[in-house]
């Protein structure tokens, strides 16, 4: 009798902590929206500081106007001089309407964006035990969202700059940056093989125009697949910008590492910043955990929703290359 009460006991306390993780992640945490702070050092010796607010994965449902007013609020809090947007920025068929809210205060700020799948397609109820199989499959049938419409609010209203298989230059509190990016690598739709001539078109001399030296190449994906970031790298890019993983959306607690990525990079890369090493170089990568999660998969649990602030710096004002 009393190993049977043991047994029982034992068993509902397991339930109530599973009910109570269940709350938190439904019902709290997805709404405990945290900016995560970087410094890196990766500009000329004597530049300026610029500041990069990176948004990813928002996901965005019209009804979600906490996250909207919340990302809205970081215009000025976190006074970008830069955006970069790593993709997924729908979660539904209506979800412009939220972005628009959302992003409306960031107009003027120039910006970078690519796209994930859910800018084109919208997202389908899956098991997300399958997410432990491996990378997630693509649906047999989807529903079409109105990508050129985001696409022209972007740049249109906004000033951003599409680098989905391609490459752009700007200049930024008086310095100058180069950027390429590719479309989601998730889908297979990055064409890598497009970036070189992409990028020495941002390079051809204008006419009676002198372009000024170019203080940091960025690299800008969706997905971070080790195909990119090593084709990022040799491609010249001194800090790298991705999204997707949601950080693994519900990860053990205080651990370094995601449960999983649904990519091939390595878990305890799948958040935050970090070093990508290849073709004989170290390079910052920034992973954003994201703003939101699937309708279909409503939940966040020790892996808070998250925008990322990164202050790049000079290479002479920081002892190490990269700090967090």
């Amino acid at each position: 009798m009393t190993s049977g009460r043991t047994a029982l006991a034992a068993l509902s306390a397991v339930g109530a902590v599973a009910v109570g993780a269940t709350v938190w992640g439904t019902c709290i945490e997805r709404f405990l929206f945290t900016v995560r702070r970087h410094e890196v050092a990766v500009l000329p010796p004597g530049s300026p500081s610029l500041t990069v607010l990176h948004l990813s994965d928002a996901h965005m449902a019209p009804w979600q106007h906490r996250k909207q007013d919340w990302i809205a609020r970081l215009a000025e809090t976190a006074q970008p001089d830069l955006v970069v947007n790593t993709g997924d920025n729908l979660g539904h068929e209506e979800g412009l309407a939220g972005i628009r809210a959302a992003f409306a205060p960031l107009r003027g700020v120039p910006g970078l964006f690519v796209h994930g799948s859910n800018d084109v397609v919208a997202p389908s109820a899956r098991n997300p035990l399958r997410y432990f199989q491996g990378p997630s499959q693509r649906a047999h049938r989807a529903t079409l969202l109105d990508t050129a419409a985001m696409d022209a609010y972007f740049t249109d209203e906004l000033g951003w700059t599409d680098l989905d298989n391609t490459a752009g230059a700007l200049e930024v509190a008086g310095i100058r940056l180069e950027a390429f990016g590719v479309d989601d690598a998730h889908r297979d739709w990055d064409d890598l093989a497009a970036l070189p001539d992409a990028i020495a078109a941002t390079r051809r001399p204008r006419l009676f125009r002198r372009t000024p030296p170019t203080a940091l190449r960025l690299g800008v994906t969706h997905a971070p697949y080790r195909r990119v970031l090593d084709r990022f790298i040799e491609l010249g890019a001194g800090m790298i910008f991705a999204g997707h993983t949601h950080g693994g959306q519900v990860r053990i607690p205080f651990s370094p590492s995601a449960l999983v990525a649904n990519c091939d990079i390595p878990l305890d890369q799948a958040r935050g910043l970090s070093t990508w090493h290849a073709a004989g170089r170290s390079v910052p990568l920034n992973v954003s955990a994201g703003l939101g999660h699937s309708i279909y998969a409503p939940v966040r649990f020790g892996c808070r929703p998250e925008a990322s602030v990164i202050t790049l710096r000079a290479a002479d004002s920081l002892r190490a290359p990269v700090t967090g």
